[in-house]
């Protein structure tokens, strides 16, 4: 397959904006209020004061099923209501987009449902938990883009100042002809055998484990970096610890606190390792665990072309680390480029050079990037197909286990 021509709604020129108060508003509900919902949370309510935008969103209400929670979540997060029941909140008609921040399970349904109603929609990854759902997802959302709509699929780490600056860098040919790419996304939450059987360890509930959950960024951002597509991989998973005690009362991070002495099953992989072939023939390798010690969010990426290299690390996320291979061996190497000047995607509307960005501002991005894209009515990016085809990915890896490390080609 050819390289993909897309590019970041960030790369193009800005809008013609209206002051924040007379900008018409864009109101947000919100499905979901524990980690993601407050990393949400923090990009709906910032965007508008940091970007000049050409919608105001307005944070219209937020879901979740138990009341007093929910409640406590919008006090906490600046939503102006709180629901119990999502159908109510898609029905709402202050409510234009639905941000869906809940367990796989519930994707498919809620973001349909919205389609169908009407509403705009970001969905968190991975998009679904199986390949028909998110099927049936794309094509609801090819169906609403034709009324005007956009639906998009939460990707965050695309939204990082240095990785849409390296997709730029390889875009414009600066390592020349793609040999290699290397990711990991290494996390250890889970290596304590007594950490409790929470939804992300349920298969019923997010379909797989590391996999899904850190597999799929990993896997968005080779394809979005190197401007194409995997087209086959082989895999091996495993699930270190296969009983847990149950959990008891609420969490609102990755773990949770065991209830007592009773356990359940772990129906998802701990770990994933896989090889992948990329259409125009280069190689990747992928792995992503959430069992290894000492290791908190560690997302590390390196491409290699014929020209050159370009490496970054999540845990240092203003740095990227180029090496030009065309100068004198004599003076060439990897230089450190702190993406912080205001010419670097993003960064026109933050600090001054060389304070910071973190984590947080990712979501906010992605909610700028949100707001524009239906405002102009530009084409999503990334799209529900986007999403779709890191199912695929996913998928194949899944079946690639199966059977003992075939390579198994990937659904295109």
């Amino acid at each position: 397959m050819a390289r993909r021509e897309e590019t970041e709604q960030e790369a193009a020129a800005p809008p013609t904006h209206l002051p924040m108060a007379s900008a018409p508003a864009l109101g947000v509900g919100m499905v979901g209020y524990a980690f993601m919902g407050a990393a949400h949370s923090q990009g709906w309510r910032t965007a508008g004061h940091v970007f000049e935008l050409p919608m105001r969103p307005v944070l219209a209400a937020i879901c979740g099923r138990d009341r007093t929670a929910v409640e406590a979540a919008a006090g906490r997060h600046g939503w102006a209501v709180a629901e119990t029941d999502w159908r109510a909140l898609i029905a709402r008609d202050d409510v234009q987009l639905v941000d869906i921040c809940t367990p796989g399970d519930s994707h498919a349904e809620i973001a349909i449902a919205a389609l169908e109603a009407g509403k705009h929609v970001l969905c968190e990854k991975p998009l679904a938990n199986t390949v028909a759902e998110a099927e049936a997802m794309t094509e609801a959302a090819a169906r609403a883009a034709a009324r005007g709509q956009v639906a998009m699929v939460g990707f965050n780490y695309r939204k990082v100042p240095a990785l849409t600056y390296a997709r730029t860098l390889i875009a414009e040919g600066r390592i020349g002809t793609l040999r290699h790419v290397r990711a990991t996304y290494l996390q250890d939450w889970l290596v304590d055998p007594a950490s409790p059987l929470t939804w992300r360890l349920k298969k019923d509930q997010a379909g797989s484990g590391a996999l899904g959950d850190l597999g799929a960024h990993i896997v968005d951002l080779a394809q979005y970096l190197a401007g194409e597509l995997l087209v086959g991989v082989s895999a091996v998973t495993e699930t270190f610890v296969r009983e847990r005690p149950l959990p008891g009362g609420r969490s609102g991070g990755l773990g949770g606190v065991a209830a007592g002495t009773e356990s359940g099953a772990v129906t998802v992989d701990d770990a994933a390792l896989f090889t992948g072939r990329l259409a125009s023939g280069a190689l990747a390798s992928f792995e992503a665990t959430r069992m290894a010690a000492g290791r908190k969010n560690a997302l590390r990426l390196e491409i290699n072309g014929e020209l050159g290299s370009l490496a970054f690390d999540l845990e240092r996320l203003n740095e990227l680390s180029f090496h030009d291979h065309t100068e004198p061996a004599t003076t060439a190497g990897f230089r450190r480029i702190l993406v912080t000047e205001p010419e670097h995607p993003y960064l026109e509307a933050w600090w001054p050079p060389g304070h910071a960005l973190g984590y947080e501002h990712t979501f906010i991005h992605q909610a700028r990037d949100a707001v524009r894209t239906i405002a102009e009515g530009t084409p999503p990016v990334p799209s529900f197909a986007d999403g779709l085809q890191v199912q695929r990915v996913l998928a194949a890896v899944e079946e690639s286990a199966a059977k003992n490390s075939v390579f198994t080609p990937v659904q295109i």
